[in-house]
Order: structure tokens, then C-alpha cells, then sequence
């Protein structure tokens, strides 16, 4: 076995692109809001929240690796750094972003052609999906809510997905924006003015409750609102920069689109 061999994976993308590669094996710890692939949440002992880790729990496994996303957990790191520990933080945004971060993943393992392979077939999958949302002469305008106190849009990838499965973002200067504190909306009045025909929510941690959405001031002239075309996506299917939006994420989106036209 070449590459590190005892890794703690601080949030859930890497340990589903290690179990999809075969890799599992290597993976001592896993972040507590693991929930993909079912057997890494029943099978590895969590050692971390998404702000927060149990530092001496992941030093008692040592690790000679560990893998963490975004400036959020930046503190987590610098204190594994000073105690040792080899870590690594990725900070992608985009599609393209997940899908090099999978092969960049893969060839720190040793399974670089495991890792093409599995991208490979992964943007193959979306570019079906885009060809077959091509077809529709009309798409419809998407928002895409991350949280409801206070209003925050979706980032870049999501934004991305959006467009692959047939929809059209209607907040692209907002997804450019790789901090959610700088999503944030003090008002509903850019989605009232730019009228979505769908809304998506995928509150982090948290159900998505249409019918509170639907009561906002003003909201109720929206389109989507007014058709009743207001739809939950999971968050561990969406908001992880991971294989899951990729698959799961993107087709459940698709699917409301495709029913939208169909409607």
C-alpha cells in the first residue's frame, strides 16, 4: 500500500470518494455528519463536527494523513499541524473544482488511475444529463436557497448543477461568491424581482419547510410560489463538494425540472 495509510477524514467528500475508489481501508475517522456511504458512518469512529474536532480522539488514531474542506476549518488544522499531523485542506467551489479535487484525492492514495477513471465517468454522466436538458427550448428560473435565517443562495457548484440539469440560476452573481457570508440577502426583494418558477432548499441540517416560504412578504406573486413548485434537496446530496452532488444531487434536481416542463 503506497500514499498515507491512516487517514481522518474531518468532512464527508472524501470519505465517500475513498470508499468509491476502494480505499476505505485507509480511512481511522471519520466527521460525525457522515451519512454517505451508510457503512462509514456504522463502521469508523467519528472524530469531528464540521467547525469542530476532538483533537486528542484524532491524535489517538494517528494519523498520517487528514483531510479537511474550507477556511471553516482552518483552526482545526493549524491545531493538528502543531501537534504533527500531516492535513490537508481543499477549498474547491466549482464542478470542474469537485472533480479534480476526486483525482488529486486519488493520486495522494496511490489509485490516480482509479480516480481518472471514476471522474471520467462521473463527467460523462453530466454532460448525458445536459444534453438531454439541451432539448427543452425553455428553462426555467431556479433559486436555490442554503439557509432561511438569514436568506443564503447557493454557491457556485450548485449554481453549476443548476444549469446541467435544465435550469437557469437566477442569482449567478451571488453563486460567485465563494463565502457564504458574502450569499447573504438582507431581504427576499432580489428573488421577488427576478421571479423563479422553481425553488429549491437545502436548509443545512435542517428540514426544508415550504410552507414557510410560501407566507414570506411579497413572495406569494412568485411563480414558483404560486405553482406550488417548491421542492427540498437533502443536503448531504447537494452542499457536500463531493460525488453526492454530483450524482444524487444533480438527478433529483433534473427530476423536478423535468416535471416542471412536463407540468
Amino acid at each position: 500500500m503506497t500514499g498515507p495509510r491512516r487517514i481522518v477524514c474531518l468532512t464527508e467528500e472524501p470519505t465517500e470518494v475513498l470508499y468509491a475508489l476502494g480505499e476505505q481501508d485507509r480511512i481511522v475517522g471519520i466527521s460525525g455528519f457522515t451519512v454517505r456511504p451508510t457503512q462509514a458512518r456504522r463502521d469508523k469512529p467519528k472524530v469531528s463536527a464540521f467547525t469542530s474536532a476532538k483533537i486528542e480522539a484524532i491524535l489517538a488514531l494517528k494519523p498520517d494523513f487528514v483531510v479537511g474542506f474550507s477556511d471553516i476549518q482552518a483552526d482545526i488544522a493549524s491545531a493538528l499541524i502543531r501537534q504533527g499531523v500531516e492535513v490537508w485542506i481543499s477549498n474547491h467551489r466549482s464542478v470542474d473544482g469537485i472533480l479534480d479535487y476526486i483525482r488529486r484525492l486519488g493520486a495522494l492514495v496511490g489509485a490516480a488511475d482509479k480516480a481518472r477513471t471514476y471522474t471520467d465517468g462521473l463527467r460523462a454522466d453530466l454532460e448525458a444529463l445536459a444534453l438531454q436538458a439541451s432539448r427543452h427550448a425553455v428553462r426555467p428560473k431556479v433559486y436555490f436557497e442554503e439557509w432561511d435565517e438569514p436568506l443564503i443562495s447557493g454557491i457556485q457548484w450548485v449554481a453549476e448543477l443548476i444549469r446541467i440539469a435544465g435550469g437557469d440560476d437566477i442569482l449567478p452573481e451571488l453563486a460567485a461568491e465563494p463565502m457564504a457570508k458574502n450569499r447573504i440577502m438582507a431581504d427576499g426583494s432580489k428573488v421577488i424581482e427576478r421571479n423563479p418558477d422553481i425553488i429549491f432548499g437545502s436548509w443545512c441540517g435542517k428540514k426544508f419547510r415550504p410552507e414557510k416560504v410560501a407566507v414570506r412578504p411579497g413572495w406569494q406573486n412568485i411563480a414558483a410560489v404560486r405553482n406550488r413548485q417548491l421542492f427540498e434537496i437533502k443536503s448531504p446530496i447537494i452542499l457536500q463538494p463531493g460525488p453526492a452532488a454530483l450524482t444524487d444531487g444533480v438527478h433529483a434536481m433534473a427530476q423536478h425540472i423535468r416535471d416542471w416542463h412536463r407540468a
